[in-house]
């Protein structure tokens, strides 16, 4: 067993608003994972810690609150660390919104640049990440699981699917589960499940008949998966770290920015879905001259945020 890393400090609220930016603008793009971006930012420990924090023993504080007790709303509120929570939520939620819109018109109308961007991200994620792994035998067992479950999930042909509340709920509890993960996309998900679309224009249009089954599946999906992704954190925190950097890897081939349809169909909606694509080759040296300085801005952009987070880590020790 791989003991895990002694606890970073806790890092303050702007800058955990700002990690809830980048979450939610990564989770809004198929194939690229919020939780690859609270990985690198170094939120995703305490993210974990937070949610399983919404169990029994926090309704049992929430009555007695309710009854008066002394210091049971302050114990409630560091259950959950509700400090943290809230500006990374707000923050996630703000990027969702406020993103939505030209992310989607990016991945509609220049696919090549917005993935050339995201798999620079990923690139530099996995170097960094891999760091933490523990690479024995059974790191290297754990890693090449992560990778084929990752290539089985990013090659499933997207189904049609009824867009009914029932269906819409297991769907948001699917795409959590693949939020949560670094290196698999929820998003993606999603446009498996034939739900992309649909939730998308729900988020823009407010159309809280999608939004609350969808956000209940969320909830569901996060307290069931979160107890066990923290149980293996800290039973086999290195063998853990290796499976999820295998799944980054595996993401990659999802989001090579050079792709050609081999099958396509139009929605009701009059939207285009890709059920099937391969890998392509760039078109010409320019076109790989452009992607290749996206890439290495993601890349560079993961090394900025590494070096955010270790001042963001300094000044919380000295507050």
């Amino acid at each position: 067993m791989t003991s895990e890393p002694s606890p970073q400090p806790r890092p303050r609220w702007p800058y955990v608003l700002g990690c809830g930016l980048a979450m939610g603008s990564a989770d809004v793009v198929p194939g690229v994972s919020g939780g690859t971006m609270a990985f690198i930012l170094g939120v995703y420990g305490q993210l974990l810690e937070a949610v399983a924090g919404f169990d029994l023993e926090l309704l049992a504080l929430l009555r007695r609150a309710a009854g008066g007790e002394a210091g049971a709303w302050s114990a409630a509120a560091a259950r959950v660390h509700l400090g943290f929570l809230v500006p990374l939520v707000s923050g996630l939620l703000a990027a969702v919104l406020i993103l939505v819109r030209p992310i989607t018109w990016l991945y509609a109308n220049q696919p090549v640049l917005l993935f050339a961007f995201f798999f620079g991200l990923i690139v530099g994620s996995i170097l960094l990440i891999m760091r933490h792994a523990h690479w024995g035998g059974s790191g290297l067992v754990a890693m090449t699981v992560g990778v084929v479950g990752a290539l089985l999930l990013v090659t499933q042909v997207p189904v049609t699917m009824p867009h009914d509340p029932f269906t819409i709920f297991w769907s948001g509890a699917v795409a959590i589960m693949a939020m949560i993960l670094p290196g698999v996309s929820g998003s993606f998900l999603l446009l498996v499940l034939g739900q992309y679309q649909h939730v998308m224009e729900a988020v823009k249009a407010l159309d809280l008949g999608t939004l609350v089954p969808f956000a209940a599946g969320c909830l569901v999906g996060l307290a069931v998966f979160v107890r066990l992704l923290r149980w293996l954190l800290h039973r086999w925190h290195g063998q853990t770290v290796a499976l999820l950097v295998g799944f980054m890897a595996g993401s990659l081939w999802k989001i090579w920015p050079f792709r050609v349809v081999l099958e396509s169909t139009v929605n009701s909606k009059g939207n285009v879905i890709v059920l099937r694509d391969a890998l392509a080759r760039p078109p010409s040296i320019g076109a790989l001259a452009t992607v290749l300085l996206l890439m290495g801005l993601g890349i560079a952009l993961v090394a900025s945020l590494e070096r955010l987070q270790d001042r963001a880590g300094g000044a919380a020790m000295g507050s």
